[in-house]
C-alpha cells in the first residue's frame, strides 16, 4: 500500500499543520453549538390567581440542514402565598416546522400559527387553533398577498380584542409586468399563463436593503377567522411602507400602525435605504378603519367595493414613533422614538418615549395631545438612568395597575429590566441593581415578571420576579430562579465556563478635548474575561459593529468559544455605544477611525498598567464597523455631515475625506497576519471592499486568509458559515498567537 503525502486531499488553503487543531476546535465548537437558545415566551393566566400556563420558545442549530429549528415548551406554574414558584414542565417539547410566526389571542384561547408560502405557486396558511383541535385554517393566494412579514421592522400581527379578526402585514400581490408575443407589446396583461408570450421586468423599484431586497413592499391585511375572508387595507399609497400594526380601542379608526416613508428624509434623494440596524429611518404612526367595519357601515353596493379609507397621521410633529401600545384602559397611545437617530443620520441613538391621550369618544378631529414620558437622556449622572435603548416591546407590556410598563433596555455594558411609569415618567430598574449579569424580559404573569439571565460566563436561565411589598425602598423585585427544562452541557463545556470570570471596568477617556460635551468625558466601559492565569495567557480584543450598539455581558456561544482557547478577552465598549447616554454616542460621528481607536487604545492601556494582560500577546476581532475598526487598528498601531452631503456622484473632496477616514490608507504599515470572512450576498458593506484590501495586504506580503460564503449577507448568521466562521478564528489565532 502506498502511503499518501500527508497535504493530500487537504481543502484548499488549509495548513497542513493546523489539521489536528481544526479536528479538536470544531469537536469543541459543536458542544457549544448544542445548547439551545431562550427566544420568546408567552404567559396565560386563569381564574386562579396561583396558577398559570406558559410557552416559551427555543431554537437549536442544525449544522446538517443550515438552518435553525425552533421548539415550544409548555409549563404549568404554580404559586404559593409565601412567594415561591414552581414550574411544571411538559416532559417533551414540540417542533415548530416550518411555522413562521407563533401569535397567542389576548384570552390565550386561541393560537395563531403562520406558515409563509415556500414558491410563488402555493399559498400562505393561517392556521386558527384551539384547545385540542384545528379550528379553522385559511389558504391566502398569492394574488391576495404574498409572505407575511414576521420577523423585522415591518413585523405586525395582531388579534382583536374580540378574538374574530387578525389585523397583519404582508407583501403586498405582484404588480403587472409589461408582457411581450410575437406581435410585440400586449396592451391587455391577462393572469392565465399563456406559452406564447412572456413578462418583461418592467421599472426596478427599491427595497429595504439586505433581508428585504426579494420582498415587495409590505401592507396591512385583515382576516375573518370564522368566514376565511381577507381584506387588504385600502388608501395607504406605495411610498408607505406599513408595519407593526395593532389594534385601537372603540374607535372609527380601529386600526393603529406604522409607516416608513420612501424619501428616508433626504429631499433629494427620494428613494428607500437599507432600514436593518437603522433606526435613522423617518416614520410615524397611522390611525385607520378596520376593512370589515369600513364595508359594514356603507351602503352595500358594488361601487362601494374599491373606495378608500382615510388615513390619519398621529405624530405628525415627530421624525419617528414606532413599537405602539394602548393602555389597558385604552386612555393612552404609548410609543417609543428615535428622532435622535433620524435627525442626526446616526444609524441608532437613544430613543425615547411619547403617549397620546387617545379621544374618549374615539374621534380623531383636530390636533391630539403628545407629551413625553422618557426624553432623550444625554450626560447621566454616575450609576443613573442611562436614557432609553430598546429593541421591542411585549405585545402586552403592562402590569395590572395600567400605567407601568415593564421593557429591556441597555444600560452601559449590561441588558437590564426597567418598569417606566406613563402617567408620571417615572423610570426604575427592576433586575438586580448590583448585578453585572445581563436579564432581559421574556412575559409578564399579572404582576409578576418571567424573565432571562446570562453573562459571559454563565449560559442562559430563567427566573420568576415578584415585587417586594415588604420594604420601603420603591421598586425592590425578588428574583428566583427557575428549575430549568434544559439539558446540563458537557462536562468540558461546564468546567469551562466554570474556569472563568467577567468584569466590567470603567475605563476613564484619555485626554479628552475641551471641545467635547460633558457626556462625552464619562468614562466609557470594557468586559473583561479571564481565566485561572490571565497575566501570561494571550487576549483578544473583542469590537461590536455598528458603530451604534453595544457588546452586553450576556452569554454569547461564539465569544465563550475563543476563551475556551486559553484566551482572556477584551470587550471594548467604546464612545459611540448605546447605553451611556446621547453625547457620548454622537461624539463618535465625525472622528470615526481616531476617537474609537483611541479608546481600543486607552481601554488595553488601562488593563496592561493593572497586571491584567500581557501586552506582547494581544489579538482583536470585529464584524461589520467592528472589522473596519479592526482594520484601523492593525494599520495605525502595529461624519457628522455625512447625512447632508449624500449622494451618488461625490465630489474630489468628498472622495479624499473618504479615503483619510478609510484604514486603506494606513495599510503600508500593516505586518499583522490578518483572516477576512465575508458575505458575498452583503448589501451593507459590499464584498468587493473585503476583497480590495484583504489584496492589497497579499500584495504587500501580509499573511492573509480569505473566506467569502456565497450565500450569505452581512452578517454570517447562517449556522454552518457562523460554525466556519468562529472555527477559522480559533484556528488562526492559535496558528499565530502560540508563538
Amino acid at each position: 500500500m502506498a502511503s499518501a503525502h500527508p497535504s493530500q486531499g487537504l481543502p484548499s488553503g488549509m495548513d497542513p499543520s493546523m489539521v489536528d487543531e481544526y479536528a479538536s476546535q470544531s469537536k469543541l465548537l459543536q458542544e457549544f453549538v448544542k445548547i439551545p437558545s431562550i427566544g420568546k415566551a408567552w404567559v396565560f393566566t386563569s381564574k386562579d390567581e396561583n396558577a398559570s400556563r406558559a410557552m416559551v420558545s427555543v431554537s437549536q442549530s442544525d449544522l446538517l440542514a443550515n438552518k435553525k429549528r425552533s421548539f415550544l415548551l409548555n409549563t404549568h406554574i404554580s404559586k404559593s402565598s409565601s412567594k415561591s414558584v414552581s414550574f411544571q414542565w411538559s416532559p417533551f417539547p414540540v417542533e415548530m416546522s416550518g411555522v413562521s410566526a407563533v401569535v397567542p389571542s389576548p384570552s390565550g384561547k386561541k393560537l395563531l400559527l403562520v406558515r409563509n408560502a415556500e414558491d410563488d405557486d402555493s399559498p400562505t396558511k393561517l392556521e386558527i387553533w384551539g384547545p385540542c383541535q384545528l379550528e379553522n385554517e385559511i389558504h391566502v393566494a398569492r394574488s391576495v398577498h404574498g409572505s407575511l412579514y414576521a420577523d423585522g421592522w415591518f413585523e405586525g400581527i395582531s388579534w382583536n380584542q374580540e378574538e374574530t379578526l387578525i389585523a397583519y402585514v404582508a407583501e403586498e400581490p405582484p404588480q403587472p409586468k409589461p408582457e411581450f408575443n410575437d406581435s410585440g407589446y400586449k396592451k391587455e396583461g391577462s393572469s392565465q399563463k399563456d406559452f406564447r408570450s412572456w413578462k418583461g421586468q418592467g421599472d426596478i423599484e427599491d427595497s429595504w436593503g439586505e433581508t428585504y431586497s426579494n420582498k415587495r413592499i409590505p401592507a396591512l391585511f385583515v382576516a375573518n377567522i370564522s368566514s376565511g375572508e381577507v381584506r387588504a387595507l385600502k388608501g395607504i399609497p406605495r411610498s408607505l411602507s406599513a408595519g407593526q400594526v395593532i389594534w385601537a380601542p372603540s374607535s372609527s379608526y380601529s386600526l393603529v400602525f406604522v409607516a416608513w416613508s420612501d424619501d428616508n428624509g433626504f429631499q433629494e434623494t427620494p428613494r428607500k435605504l437599507g432600514i436593518k440596524y437603522c433606526y435613522n429611518r423617518p416614520c410615524a404612526l397611522y390611525a385607520a378603519a378596520d376593512p370589515f367595519k369600513e364595508e359594514a357601515d356603507k351602503p352595500s353596493t358594488d361601487s362601494n367595493k374599491g373606495d378608500t379609507a382615510a388615513l390619519v397621521k398621529l405624530t405628525a410633529d415627530l421624525s419617528s414613533a414606532f413599537f405602539p401600545r394602548f393602555s389597558p384602559d385604552g386612555k393612552y397611545l404609548v410609543f417609543i422614538s428615535a428622532k435622535s437617530a433620524v435627525d442626526s443620520g446616526a444609524h441608532n441613538a437613544t430613543n425615547s418615549m411619547h403617549k397620546i391621550d387617545w379621544p374618549t369618544d374615539g374621534k380623531l378631529e383636530g390636533s391630539l395631545s403628545v407629551s413625553d414620558v422618557v426624553p432623550t437622556v444625554m450626560s447621566p449622572q454616575d450609576g443613573c438612568f442611562p436614557g432609553m435603548y430598546c429593541s421591542g416591546l411585549l405585545r402586552f407590556p403592562w402590569l395590572s395597575d395600567g400605567r407601568t410598563m415593564i421593557l429591556s433596555s441597555a444600560w452601559g455594558s449590561k441588558e437590564v429590566i426597567l418598569s417606566i411609569n406613563v402617567a408620571s415618567g417615572e423610570v426604575s430598574r427592576v433586575s438586580p441593581q448590583d448585578s453585572d449579569y445581563s436579564w432581559n424580559v421574556l412575559a409578564l404573569d399579572n404582576n409578576n415578571i418571567l424573565a432571562v439571565s446570562s453573562s459571559l460566563v454563565t449560559l442562559p436561565q430563567m427566573y420568576y420576579g415578584f415585587e417586594d411589598s415588604h420594604t420601603d425602598k420603591p421598586c425592590q423585585w425578588d428574583w428566583q430562579e427557575i428549575s430549568s427544562p434544559f439539558p446540563k452541557p458537557s462536562d468540558k463545556v461546564s468546567s469551562l465556563l466554570a474556569d472563568h470570570k467577567f468584569s466590567v471596568i470603567k475605563i476613564p477617556v484619555s485626554n479628552p478635548s475641551d471641545k467635547l460635551p460633558d457626556g462625552a468625558k464619562l468614562p466609557f466601559e470594557a468586559i473583561f474575561v479571564s481565566g485561572k492565569d490571565s497575566a501570561s495567557s494571550p487576549t483578544i480584543v473583542v469590537l461590536h459593529g455598528g458603530p451604534h450598539s453595544v457588546y452586553p455581558s450576556s452569554y454569547s456561544r461564539s465569544l465563550a468559544f475563543l476563551y475556551a482557547q486559553g484566551y482572556n478577552l477584551l470587550v471594548v465598549n467604546y464612545r459611540g455605544s448605546l447605553g451611556f447616554g446621547e453625547e457620548a454616542l454622537q461624539s463618535l460621528p465625525g472622528n470615526i477611525g481616531s476617537q474609537d481607536v483611541n479608546d481600543v487604545l486607552t481601554a488595553l492601556d488601562f488593563v496592561k498598567k493593572r497586571g491584567l494582560i500581557d501586552a506582547s500577546r494581544v489579538a482583536v476581532v470585529g464584524g461589520s464597523h467592528g472589522g473596519f475598526l479592526t482594520t484601523h487598528l492593525i494599520g495605525q498601531v502595529y461624519g457628522k455631515e455625512g447625512k447632508n452631503c449624500f449622494t451618488e456622484s461625490p465630489l474630489a473632496d468628498t472622495l479624499t475625506q473618504f479615503y483619510q477616514k478609510s484604514p486603506i490608507s494606513h495599510i503600508s504599515k500593516v505586518k499583522t497576519p490578518t483572516l477576512f470572512l465575508l458575505g458575498a450576498k452583503d448589501l451593507r458593506v459590499p464584498v468587493s471592499n473585503g476583497l480590495q484590501y484583504a489584496r492589497a495586504l497579499k500584495e504587500r506580503g501580509v499573511d492573509t486568509k480569505i473566506i467569502v460564503f456565497p450565500e450569505d449577507i452581512h452578517g454570517l448568521d447562517k449556522p454552518q458559515s457562523d460554525f466556519e466562521s468562529f472555527l477559522n478564528i480559533g484556528v488562526w489565532f492559535k496558528k499565530y498567537m502560540s508563538k
